[in-house]
């Protein structure tokens, strides 16, 4: 199983957004405090509205309690300051993997990271124009590279159109 932790997270739409990935992947989602939004907060409602009731939420009041929580598991950093790549990580090991992303402004600790810097991993990008991609985004796309590994356990590989579903 795929978890997705976010670090202190201050945008709600992109937490609605990515409570949506979650839902659609079978992926926990863990919120580590303090969160910069109230989770009755409307943009957050709104962008994960629909969805918001099927996802498996854990709350951490910090980073320590989280880490006590994942243990021995593989846990992998998501930063743009790493030197491996995100898709040459093998994630098809029968393990729980859980991918922890930073605050939108600051991403994780610089300490922290330093202390697990073989724990890091990056998606490619031209650093000379973007700050950072968008976490939403980089959360989808290191998810489902985690399923792609995987061969999609538990998802709907395929959908036909039925009557109710065809277009005219």
């Amino acid at each position: 199983m795929n978890h997705v932790a976010l670090f202190e997270p201050l945008i709600p739409n992109n937490t609605g957004n990515i409570s949506r990935t979650c839902a659609a992947t079978n992926s926990p989602l863990h919120l580590i405090e303090p969160l910069g939004f109230s989770t009755d907060d409307k943009h957050l409602k709104r962008a994960g509205l629909d969805y918001w009731n099927n996802v498996d939420i854990t709350y951490h009041k910090n980073l320590e309690d989280f880490l006590a929580e994942v243990g021995d598991q593989p846990l992998h950093l998501i930063s743009k300051f790493s030197h491996k790549v995100y898709s040459d990580e093998d994630f098809d090991d029968g393990k729980d993997h859980y991918f922890l992303f930073g605050k939108e402004t600051t991403g994780l600790p610089e300490e922290f990271m330093r202390e697990n810097e073989e724990k890091c991993l990056r998606l490619p990008m031209n650093d000379t124009h973007v700050r950072s991609l968008n976490l939403a985004n980089t959360v989808i796309t290191v998810v489902y590279e985690a399923l792609r590994q995987q061969g999609y356990p538990n998802l709907e590989l395929t959908h036909h159109y039925g009557d109710h579903d065809k277009l005219d």
